[in-house]
């Protein structure tokens, strides 16, 4: 095998996706923040969505096995909080799976100056703005409820950051 580059890890790292939204990729998400290669080792740093978020155990257990199946041995994983994960570090391809899955992206932070944002959504069904916020807190805490008006369904929002 040739020698291993970060960009083949960081190429391997898209097939571990996000236990909570399966669609999208740890890369995707953006909680990878860099690739280290010394002396045989590699070092992932990782910045989870919120501190305390119950998938990173999982999240991390599945960095492993798919860097072992890879061929790497000796793996570390630096989980740090030194530059704060934002929703602006979601890529275009994670913006369009979250869609395709039914969750409307975050709007981009530069487009919104306080919490007011969470009250507007695009629906992800039908692309309307009559939306109205039913729960700030969905089933995971960077998820919020939302109620299209126009087609009438609920659909859920990954929070901006």
């Amino acid at each position: 095998m040739s020698e291993i580059t970060a960009d083949m890890i960081r190429e391997w790292l898209k097939e571990v996706k996000d236990p909570e939204i399966p669609v999208l990729s740890l890369i995707d998400l953006g909680v990878i923040r860099d690739i280290a290669l010394e002396g045989g080792e590699v070092t992932i740093e990782m910045t989870p969505t919120f501190v305390g978020c119950p998938a990173l155990e999982t999240m991390k257990e599945e960095i492993h096995k798919t860097l072992r199946e890879k061929g790497l041995e000796k793996i570390h994983i630096d989980v740090n909080f030194r530059k704060p994960w934002t929703s602006d570090l979601i890529s275009d391809s994670g913006r369009r799976a979250l869609k395709s899955f039914g969750l409307a992206p975050p709007p981009p932070n530069h487009l919104f100056m306080d919490l007011d944002v969470l009250e507007y959504a695009v629906c992800p069904r039908c692309g309307n703005t009559n939306t109205e916020l039913r729960n700030t807190f969905g089933p995971t805490l960077c998820r919020s409820i939302h109620y299209c008006n126009d087609c009438k369904e609920a659909f859920e929002q990954f929070k901006p950051l």
